[in-house]
């Protein structure tokens, strides 16, 4: 019971993020990474929108508040520290960065919160 629920969860997350992608996409963004993994933590997109690059952080849940509860200060700064990380690996030097949240309601609905962690 408890794998069958951790695939529909994953399934789940991989089908929000895709949502989320679509939409990046739709408003010109470049998609530069899915699911990247850093010594700390995973960013769910990566993506370059005009000049930004944009880490976006994906949260599903039944409501877009619900959703924004599961996003806590401590994921929030291993999401940054992974940012870092994927610039150093990729020899990014100086630019502009935005961290995004996308809240992903159980009809499918996305809200993005752009900047929603502030600026590096």
């Amino acid at each position: 019971m408890r794998t069958r629920r951790g695939r529909t969860a994953d399934l789940s997350g991989r089908m929000a993020e895709e949502a989320v992608l679509r939409l990046y996409l739709q408003r010109g963004a470049q998609m530069l990474a899915t699911r990247w993994r850093g010594q700390g933590t995973e960013i769910d997109l990566i993506v370059q929108d005009g000049p930004d690059l944009v880490f976006v952080e994906v949260k599903a849940s039944r409501s877009h508040a619900d959703a924004a509860l599961h996003l806590l200060p401590a994921q929030m700064r291993r999401i940054t520290q992974a940012a870092l990380e994927y610039c150093d690996r990729h020899g990014i030097g100086e630019v502009a960065m935005r961290f995004d949240v996308a809240l992903v309601d159980a009809t499918g609905r996305v809200d993005l919160i752009p900047n929603a962690f502030g600026e590096l």
